[in-house]
């Protein structure tokens, strides 16, 4: 084992640029970091400018650099996808060639409703593709008013069902969304995740959604790195939503966040404590509350608050620990739609007492995993090559 700890954070959908089989996913020209520095007339992220981002794509704002102080790359997705569950299970070692159902055009099939309302004994309202908050202003009061569930779905392989907590509990939502988890195993209709969307608030004062989220995630299709670390007795510790993402297979233990600071608060809290092992860390903010609603300069203050933790968790770390950053995805919020773009991903490797480099670039996003595994001494999965013995 080289390194004790590896701190491995995921800034959700920033993707660098569109990959060589982007038209095949009519993605040809997304780019969401460059287009989102392009747009909003520059973007200021002094550390990561000194990792090398300016490297990797054109990006307004963040110069070149020839001396990097990270181990610096991008990766390209192997997985026919570009979703959420997809990228996050590539990383850990997992290929998944036939893509996730998606039913963001015309909605959920007429007989996954009414089977969905006979089990659960209320009516739904909503089933098509919406925002989270946009479709609340639009049913909230409804829901209120009847107790009908707002089912509604997104460009992720999801079926979200959103309740006002004091019109349905939250336990009888949950129990409705362990329903839906149910339903949605049959191959027609099976889709990543089923997420029960509670809120609170009103029509005049307006509708939010409550931190009591809760996803219910297919389990991954084989054994991870997670696996293997956990079998193997390492600390493999979730920050955001990675815990669902994986249906909690491989993970000792988990901290919910209710935003990327938070996320970026709760990973430094972990770097002062004692463990061995992985923190793994999604930030979703960047995807959900930027990508998908096409708010520029929303992803632009967002990507500069990071970088302004990124450099208070570097001043943190001990000399043993490795941090490494990438994302999942793209979704470039200049872009057509609301869907996710099929970009390359980044990958930033940092320690102390390594210079910096430039990498390969890698024709996998499992090189992450396979880093990791390295590092520990763990097994190894079927796809990825190790970055360790590169790193400089």
């Amino acid at each position: 084992m080289k390194f004790k700890r590896i701190f491995l954070i995921v800034i959700d959908s920033v993707g660098v640029g569109e990959m060589p089989d982007a038209k095949k996913f009519d993605d040809e020209g997304a780019n969401t970091i460059g287009n989102i520095a392009k747009a909003a007339g520059g973007i200021h992220l002094p550390t990561l400018e000194k990792f090398g981002y300016g490297n990797l794509t054109s990006i307004q704002g963040v110069e070149p650099t020839n001396f990097p102080i990270a181990n610096t790359t991008k990766l390209a997705e192997l997985s026919n996808g570009k979703d959420t569950m997809t990228g996050h299970w590539e990383i850990m070692g997992i290929l998944t060639e036939k893509p996730f159902q998606t039913f963001t055009d015309h909605g959920f099939p007429k007989e996954l409703i009414d089977e969905l309302e006979k089990r659960t004994g209320r009516k739904v309202v909503g089933n098509k593709a919406a925002s989270g908050t946009v479709i609340l202003e639009e049913l909230g009061e409804h829901q209120m008013n009847t107790g009908d569930l707002i089912v509604y779905t997104s460009a992720d392989s999801v079926l979200q069902i959103a309740a006002h907590e004091e019109i349905i509990p939250l336990e009888e939502l949950y129990d409705i969304c362990h329903i839906a988890r149910d339903l949605c195993m049959k191959d027609e209709w099976k889709v990543g995740r089923i997420i029960a969307r509670p809120y609170l608030g009103n029509k005049k004062d307006g509708f939010k959604r409550t931190p009591n989220r809760h996803d219910y995630a297919l389990s991954p299709s084989s054994a991870t790195v997670l696996n293997y670390l956990e079998e193997s007795k390492f600390d493999v510790i979730s920050v955001g939503k990675i815990k669902d993402i994986f249906n909690g297979s491989g993970i000792t233990d988990h901290h919910s966040i209710v935003s990327n600071h938070d996320g970026m608060v709760k990973t430094m809290e972990l770097v002062e404590k004692d463990f061995t092992g992985l923190a793994f860390t999604n930030l979703v903010d960047f995807d959900a509350l930027y990508g998908h609603r096409r708010d520029v300069i929303g992803y632009k203050q967002a990507m500069e608050e990071f970088d302004k933790d990124l450099t208070e968790m570097i001043s943190m770390l001990h000399s043993d620990d490795l941090l490494m950053i990438t994302a999942d995805h793209g979704n470039d919020p200049t872009f057509r739609g609301t869907d996710h773009t099929r970009e390359y991903i980044p990958l930033f490797i940092y320690n102390h007492d390594l210079n910096g480099s430039y990498l390969p670039i890698g024709d996998t996003f499992a090189n992450i995993g396979a880093t990791v595994a390295e590092n520990f001494n763990v097994r190894q999965t079927a796809i990825g090559k190790s970055y360790l013995k590169l790193l400089r």
